[in-house]
């Protein structure tokens, strides 16, 4: 069933991404330390490893932006859209929830409530609710936009386009991460996000839902501008 699939495969994107943070950034952690690369490549692993599991049942959006914009595409059926986004945002819950509970320790440990909450979902560096818009809509377009490239290898063998995934995720929280945590993914920030809210984290602090906007809206306009432009490129439109 693939609502269930997309739910699984979220559950499992969250607990794994959100895992590495906690991994890295708790107190007490075996990992402390160990940075931002290891966080990049284990979330551009965190989405490869349920696509390759999920793939073949829902194909592996796990990303309501990503749903909307293929739907918007006519790569999707719109009356699905509805059911996987909220196997998408209910999947993020789940998992954010088992990160709490795996490292509830490690919560206990550490006092800045702003590395809690960074476990759980994304932030910007530098405060500026346009600028950190802009980002998201232009993370979330590469990622749309090089997805949908990959109709342009018409003989890649099966599997490979979940590594290229990872590449993307990868390339992306690379070279814009440090930026607002390179959400791109509506329910990798809102799932966690109610997770944050409603879990008893010790001196947790607040959940700052005043940014939530910006890793909801960004990633939406960043799919459907990605989905648009690439139907009006001639060469996307002779595969």
């Amino acid at each position: 069933m693939p609502y269930l699939a997309e739910f699984l495969g979220t559950m499992m994107l969250i607990l794994l991404g959100d895992g590495v943070v906690a991994n890295v950034n708790l107190n007490r952690s075996g990992m402390k330390g160990a940075g931002a690369v290891q966080i990049t490549f284990a979330w551009g692993l965190a989405v490869m490893l349920p696509a390759f599991i999920f793939g073949a049942s829902s194909g592996a959006h796990f990303n309501p932006a990503l749903t909307v914009a293929l739907a918007a595409g006519g790569y999707f059926r719109w009356t699905m859209v509805p059911g996987y986004c909220i196997a998408q945002m209910a999947g993020a819950f789940v998992g954010a929830c088992l990160v709490y509970v795996l490292f509830k320790d490690q919560f206990d440990a550490t006092d800045d409530p702003d590395i809690k909450r960074g476990v759980f979902c994304t932030s910007p560096a530098v405060p500026d609710r346009v600028r950190n818009l802009i980002s998201e809509i232009i993370g979330t377009f590469v990622l749309v936009f090089a997805i949908l490239g990959l109709n342009q290898v018409p003989d890649m063998p099966g599997g490979v386009n979940y590594l290229l995934v990872f590449g993307i995720i990868v390339s992306i929280g690379m070279s814009l991460g440090g930026l607002t945590g390179y959400a791109i993914n509506p329910a990798r920030d809102w799932g966690p996000r109610l997770a944050h809210t409603v879990l008893p984290i010790r001196g947790k602090g607040a959940s700052h839902w005043d940014y939530a906007v910006v890793p909801l809206v960004g990633p939406m306009l960043g799919g459907l501008v990605a989905v648009m432009l690439y139907h009006v490129l001639p060469w996307a439109n002779a595969v």
